[in-house]
């Protein structure tokens, strides 16, 4: 290998690295020195080169002395040279780990984990969210991307954050969204709702473009753009103003005794929706016997969907058919 190819090799590694390897270099050569000078004193080069490191580091045990004026030379120049240098690395060292999470709290660091979820939108249902995911099962990794958050303490908050546009297939790649288990699209609160719709059909799309395989949960706020984000590859639109309106109704017109909202979260954070196909065993059985068959494995049939039309608590006697899809409530365990 020719000097211009090694200084090609050598100055594309990273700075740590090249440090290292100097400071390994510089001591092997030192310790070698000695060794030649006063082989009685250090009588192998490894002798030479413990006694390198130990004087660099100015640490001096004093088990390895020079005893000749040209090894105490030596020791002079290895003082001034190999004692800044290992300073120096170890410096490098601290001010690389405290750059690199500066970095990650400024979304500048690319993830490359596999399995993640990725949250695309910072606000307080998504901070909510990525809380609740956190108690729950705590060694799941989000990434989040945001554009209009500059930066989110790492520290903080069981995130690794990417800044940039959603919409951009860098930002995706800097995700690894072609190794995440599954994507949610948060609406923007902070523009107008068709904006953000926009916004989140255009994430969608790009999201699709880089990953065909991966379920995208998009939250849409006008109902005439939920079309649109099914055509764009969501697999689930999350019509959030439909939703909320409907739990306004029933909070201002239901009985005395309900309170519909906090029944409907604490469903939602001890149960689970579960979509299956009718069993064999249930096929042309009445709805009350699927009840009860799935009673005894401590789930609740709720209803069922026939032909894209659901069917919510049907009639005791209402007959199953195998192309239907059940729907069951479960606990999360």
């Amino acid at each position: 290998m020719n000097l211009e190819a090694f200084k090609h090799i050598f100055f594309r590694l990273p700075i740590i690295v090249r440090l290292l390897l100097s400071v390994i270099t510089l001591m092997v050569v030192f310790g070698t020195v000695i060794h030649l000078i006063e082989p009685r004193q250090f009588p192998t080069i490894f002798e030479g080169i413990w006694w390198a490191f130990i004087t660099g580091a100015t640490v001096g045990y004093g088990d390895y002395v020079p005893l000749t004026t040209t090894g105490r030379i030596v020791a002079i120049f290895l003082i001034l040279s190999g004692g800044g240098m290992l300073t120096f690395y170890l410096t490098t060292i601290a001010t690389s780990a405290i750059n690199h999470e500066e970095d990650l709290s400024q979304g500048k660091v690319s993830f490359n984990g596999t399995n993640h979820i990725i949250i695309i939108g910072w606000n307080e249902r998504t901070r909510q969210l990525v809380e609740e995911i956190d108690d729950k099962d705590s060694t799941q990794e989000i990434v989040l991307i945001d554009r209009s958050l500059n930066k989110l303490p790492y520290r903080h908050y069981p995130v690794h954050f990417i800044h940039g546009d959603p919409s951009e297939d860098a930002v995706l790649v800097q995700a690894n969204v072609d190794a995440a288990a599954a994507v949610l699209i948060s609406s923007d609160i902070t523009v107008e709702e068709r904006k953000a719709d926009i916004n989140t059909i255009l994430s969608t799309i790009a999201v699709r473009g880089n990953n065909q395989d991966i379920p995208i949960n998009a939250e849409i706020l006008t109902i005439s753009q939920v079309e649109n984000a099914i055509r764009a590859g969501a697999d689930t639109v999350i019509s959030s103003n439909d939703f909320m309106s409907t739990l306004f109704y029933h909070e201002l017109f239901h009985k005395k005794q309900t309170k519909p909202f906090e029944t409907v979260l604490n469903l939602l954070n001890n149960q689970q929706f579960i979509h299956i196909e009718v069993p064999d065993e249930l096929d042309e059985k009445s709805f009350k016997e699927a009840a009860v068959f799935f009673m005894e494995n401590h789930e609740i049939l709720i209803g069922l969907i026939r032909e894209s039309e659901w069917k919510i608590n049907p009639s005791n006697d209402f007959v199953l058919e195998n192309n239907d899809t059940l729907i069951i409530l479960s606990s999360w365990e």
